[in-house]
């Protein structure tokens, strides 16, 4: 069995695959002030809940964009399944280009999902990734990373109002029943959710118009995830796909393309 890991700066998401299939799939928060061994305990009992030890993973890969936890996952793959894990960077060879001026700055977890969408979707299409930030990442008809952008997450922006203004406080992330609110609850979910949504369209309109070979707006597929697409994509019509597995089964693409 293979196990993918890719590690976020909120969640850390694991997917156990048979060959192609995922058998289980599992969501634990980041801790970054967690060892190795409390990591492992952490798996081994989520492992052990599905019918499985850790023994009985034969291969391990994992992308990261929190730096300090990736020694942990890779001393965690030596000690408890005595295998080596494969770590996704910009080196490998994955078949597609990152036609970015410095490829080495692209978190691996962007590649992951470049992968696993051209391979589901096709192309040209543009990721959303609505979590700690809301991120943007436009590939290829060929399925070539081209670029992207990176915005404040909507908890973020919420956080950052509620703590800068006295008067104002935490809202539900729920969305009001009209833009034009009546009470300060429904003026501020008005402003944090349908704010993020102009954001989004906004820059979903740009993007598309600046992807080689583009010629009208249905060419492009513009597919979510993220642990606050669920909220988001519903009130977004430009978004046709949403799929919270995305991450995971690039991993496994990469996995199958590095192993053949």
């Amino acid at each position: 069995m293979l196990l993918a890991i890719d590690i976020s700066n909120t969640n850390i998401k694991f997917g156990l695959y048979n060959s192609v299939t995922m058998r289980h799939h599992w969501v634990v928060s980041t801790a970054r002030q967690r060892t190795t061994d409390e990591y492992a305990m952490v798996l081994n009992d989520l492992a052990r809940h599905a019918g499985h030890r850790l023994t009985d993973i034969d291969d391990i890969i994992l992308s990261s964009v929190v730096p300090p936890l990736t020694p942990v996952f890779q001393e965690l793959a030596v000690r408890y399944c005595n295998k080596e894990a494969i770590v996704l960077d910009h080196t490998l060879d994955l078949g597609i280009k990152l036609l970015v001026d410095n490829p080495w700055e692209i978190g691996s977890d962007r590649i992951a999902t470049t992968l696993a969408a051209h391979h589901l979707y096709g192309g040209p299409a543009i990721i959303i990734a609505f979590s700690t930030a809301t991120t943007f990442d436009v590939i290829s008809t060929n399925g070539d990373f081209l670029g992207g952008a990176i915005a404040p997450g909507l908890l973020i922006s919420a956080e950052a109002l509620s703590s800068a203004a006295s008067r104002l406080y935490r809202v539900d992330m729920t969305p009001p029943r009209y833009a034009l609110g009546k009470n300060t609850i429904e003026n501020m979910q008005s402003g944090i959710i349908f704010g993020h949504v102009g954001l989004v369209q906004g820059l979903i309109s740009r993007l598309r118009k600046e992807i080689p070979g583009v010629t009208g707006e249905n060419q492009v597929k513009i597919i979510a995830h993220g642990g606050l697409a669920q909220l988001m994509a519903p009130i977004i019509p430009e978004i046709q796909h949403v799929n919270q597995y995305l991450p995971l089964e690039g991993l496994r693409l990469a996995y199958t393309k590095l192993r053949g």
